[in-house]
């Protein structure tokens, strides 16, 4: 039986690999195919070569681009708006456009608190893609983005608050606010231990943020085996998507 295809859907460049680069990379080496839109950051910059360069690490193909602005970052795409004052359905017009061409069965994305920092960009990534999942398999609604497609589970990738106590001190500055979920929310828990050197080779290709001292920076820093103990696992919400058998596609079989 087929892998299922797998979308992942975050913020920012290094989002992807930080939040769900084990999964991806695990996902793409048993054959699945794996793809990530990302919102922000244009595609002439720096950033947008390093995820290219992540994206190859992880096997996720080509980078996908919504091209909007970052929140805190407005030269990260000059003459576009913010991602979170873009009109709403523009931006769910535009991230339908990839689903429909690219007919996930699995799509990941942030959860509702937007991960650990509760980033603003990420909160509404989680909205803009929960908002996509739905339009995209209604016919009538934007037409003119290709053949309405269902997905078949949304995961929201997460921490459970026992993790996250364990993982503030070392990756988030002091002082910031920490966003986790209760651990009996938690239905999927992957093991990416198998996949943590591409993992954390490509939360280093983001090499700017390596030098500027922002998360992949802090995850340098960290000792090897601080980095199999805080890195080697992943955890989601899964939320299915349809009411049939179809329903069973679980990210992990």
């Amino acid at each position: 039986m087929p892998l299922p295809n797998l979308l992942a859907v975050f913020a920012h460049p290094d989002d992807e690999s930080l939040t769900a680069g084990g999964v991806l990379a695990r996902h793409a080496a048993l054959g699945g195919r794996t793809a990530v839109v990302t919102a922000t950051w244009a595609e002439d910059t720096q950033r947008a070569e390093e995820l290219a360069d992540a994206l190859r690490i992880l096997g996720a193909g080509e980078p996908r681009m919504l091209g909007y602005a970052d929140a805190r970052v407005p030269q990260s795409a000059p003459g576009s708006a913010r991602f979170c004052d873009a009109p709403l359905d523009e931006a769910v017009r535009a991230l339908v456009t990839h689903i429909r061409e690219f007919r996930p069965d699995i799509i990941v994305t942030h959860d509702a608190h937007g991960g650990l920092t509760g980033h603003p960009d990420h909160v509404h990534t989680h909205r803009v893609a929960t908002l996509a999942v739905q339009a995209a398999a209604w016919d009538q609604l934007y037409p003119d983005t290709g053949t309405s497609w269902q997905p078949s589970a949304l995961y929201l990738a997460t921490h459970p608050d026992t993790a996250a106590r364990e993982l503030g001190g070392p990756l988030l500055r002091e002082g910031r606010a920490l966003y986790s979920v209760p651990d009996d929310w938690i239905t999927t828990t992957v093991d990416v231990g198998p996949w943590l050197e591409q993992k954390v080779g490509a939360v280093l290709a983001h090499r700017s943020e390596v030098e500027r001292g922002a998360l992949p920076g802090r995850i340098a820093g960290l000792p090897a085996t601080d980095r199999v103990r805080l890195l080697s696992t992943e955890w989601y919400i899964r939320r299915s998507l349809v009411s049939t058998a179809a329903a069973q596609t679980e990210l992990t079989s």
